[in-house]
């Protein structure tokens, strides 16, 4: 009997995203502290001489949080996460940018498709990052890895690092280490030297709070996790958990790469740089609302699937959650069949608070492509026959 091929894992993360694709529009840029996340008036003006006009985050006034920043940015200790204003103490002199999410997701399926021709085996992970299984690809690890970068770079210009190790776990720990730019590769027995020094937050599914009880119990190193009781961590953090953080310590992950999963939900939101109130600003919360079924409806349109439950969220300025939906008749991906059931949701929930978030989901999908072969079905034939 033949041996099990080893496994080679790879997780690709693209180099300061959203910020390096603001860069290839802005080239004048590069090597500046760039912030993402302002608002639509904090696009770039153009002067008389041709020149652009940044805004500077010391120019901004509201509640904004920074979706990314480039690496001269997080020099400055702005990173991703932090409010606008906090930022601006940091780095008053950094340029603000607004977010451009069409852009970043035609760049999305580009970096995808491009190492899609040379490792099929992928799993989406989100906009900026994927799983790659190389295990059954002929050739040195390294010279594919390299191959994929010199594609990524080719098809959009963008770089990317990468982490190579044997399982998806330390693959994503490995491609954060030698950032930007980078390619890591990484066997089980290199675990003591490269894994074990790292924080424990290094670790995907250690959020902040275990992260916090992990202190508390002495524990902040990856090899302090590694070289704890395991009767210990059950104790703290439950059985299953706790089983889980020993074996995460030694590198254990048996998780497959998951080349297709089917979407639960399409949803869209927005945060609004001031609260909105139902009644004194309802023509403009009546465009948004329009605006996030489109969106939402399009999104469908797109990915092919009908949702048949569309509801909504809503954020007082209390920083209260509401959510609210209804299930239709038939699946649906129509704009105006969406914004109907939306607003059957809405006017479930007392509206006296100013509102500072909306969203609009849709749940209960199912495929186009399989409801369209059902309707053709000689069943589905025979069924309209007798019941015209």
């Amino acid at each position: 009997m033949m041996n099990a091929q080893p496994r080679r894992i790879a997780h690709l993360d693209m180099d300061a995203f959203y910020a390096s694709v603001e860069l290839l529009r802005y080239p004048e840029l590069r090597g500046h502290p760039v912030v993402i996340g302002g608002r639509s008036d904090s696009q770039p003006t153009v002067q008389q001489d041709g020149s652009r006009r940044f805004a500077r985050l010391r120019d901004y006034a509201g509640r904004g949080v920074i979706t990314t920043s480039t690496y001269e940015a997080r020099a400055l200790g702005v990173f991703s996460g932090m409010g606008v204003m906090k930022a601006a103490q940091l780095a008053p002199d950094a340029v603000l940018l607004p977010v451009n999410f069409d852009a970043y997701r035609h760049y999305s399926r580009l970096f995808k498709a491009a190492v899609a021709g040379i490792a099929p085996q992928i799993e989406d992970r989100g906009i900026d990052e994927i799983y790659i299984d190389l295990s059954a690809l002929p050739g040195n690890t390294l010279e594919l890895a390299q191959r994929i970068k010199q594609a990524v770079l080719d098809a959009t210009g963008l770089s990317c690092s990468i982490g190579i190790t044997p399982n998806k776990l330390l693959s994503k720990i490995c491609s954060d280490l030698e950032k930007p730019d980078g390619i890591t590769i990484l066997n089980l027995t290199d675990i003591p030297r490269r894994i074990w020094p790292l924080p424990v937050r290094k670790i995907n599914g250690i959020g902040p709070k275990a992260t916090e009880k992990l202190a508390t119990l002495g524990i902040t190193t990856i090899a302090g996790l590694a070289h704890a009781e395991p009767a210990l961590l059950q104790m703290h953090f439950g059985r299953s958990y706790g089983c889980w953080l020993h074996e995460a310590a030694h590198g254990i992950d048996d998780s497959r790469i998951i080349t297709h999963s089917e979407p639960k939900s399409i949803s869209r939101e927005t945060t609004f740089e001031r609260d909105l109130h139902a009644r004194h600003d309802r023509a403009t919360l009546s465009g948004i609302f329009t605006t996030l079924c489109t969106r939402v409806a399009e999104d469908l349109q797109r990915k092919g699937y009908l949702g048949r439950t569309i509801g909504i969220k809503l954020r007082f300025d209390d920083f209260r959650t509401v959510t609210r939906d209804v299930t239709l008749p038939a699946p649906t991906a129509d704009p105006a069949t969406i914004r109907r059931a939306a607003g059957e949701c809405l006017r479930r929930v007392p509206l006296q608070q100013k509102l500072r978030l909306l969203g609009v989901r849709a749940s209960a999908l199912s495929s186009k492509d399989a409801l369209l072969a059902i309707d053709a079905s000689p069943q589905a034939e025979l069924q309209f026959a007798m019941n015209p």
